[in-house]
């Protein structure tokens, strides 16, 4: 199921965001024009070049590293993808006013980053051996939502 579209996704990075630098150099240009100050077109190129290629290593590496998705029978995060069928359960939220974490909250986080990446909402799941691990979205709990649904679909289509 390789084709199956996707229940649930983030794509980790936006290509518009490699735009807003060179768009900003050609407004600073603009009103260097207007105000008739020294335009300095050639070093607002090079700013803007230069802008838009840091940006783009960025987004790169957010689109391969901070990207995820449900689909299919597979839920992958960053680089790392997880058979639904592996996946026992989905677990419910952490409360944020206990004072001990749940066990999930520790447990080892998806994809090939060191955590959860940063503004990202962990998701706990116990996988189908026992082991707790940590999936992780922006919208945590749409990705909760999609995984409970997919999971379940799973698990139907599977007995």
């Amino acid at each position: 199921m390789a084709d199956a579209p996707a229940v649930f996704a983030e794509p980790g990075g936006r290509w518009r965001t490699v735009a807003y630098g060179p768009v900003l150099c050609l407004v600073v240009l603009i009103s260097d024009l207007v105000i008739g100050a020294g335009v300095h077109v050639f070093g607002l190129a090079l700013f803007a070049v230069l802008l838009a290629a840091l940006v783009a290593v960025q987004v790169a590496a957010a689109r391969t590293h901070a990207s995820v998705e449900v689909a299919g029978d597979t839920l992958r995060c960053g680089r790392e993808s997880v058979p639904l069928a592996e996946v026992a359960q989905v677990l419910p939220p952490a409360d944020p006013a206990a004072e001990d974490l749940e066990p999930w909250e520790a447990a080892r986080a998806l994809g090939d980053l060191s955590g959860v990446p940063r503004r990202r909402t962990p998701v706990g799941l116990r996988m189908a051996d026992g082991t707790l691990v940590r999936a992780w979205a922006r919208d945590g709990d749409g990705l909760r939502a999609a995984l409970g649904a997919a999971v379940d679909d799973v698990e139907g289509s599977g007995s």
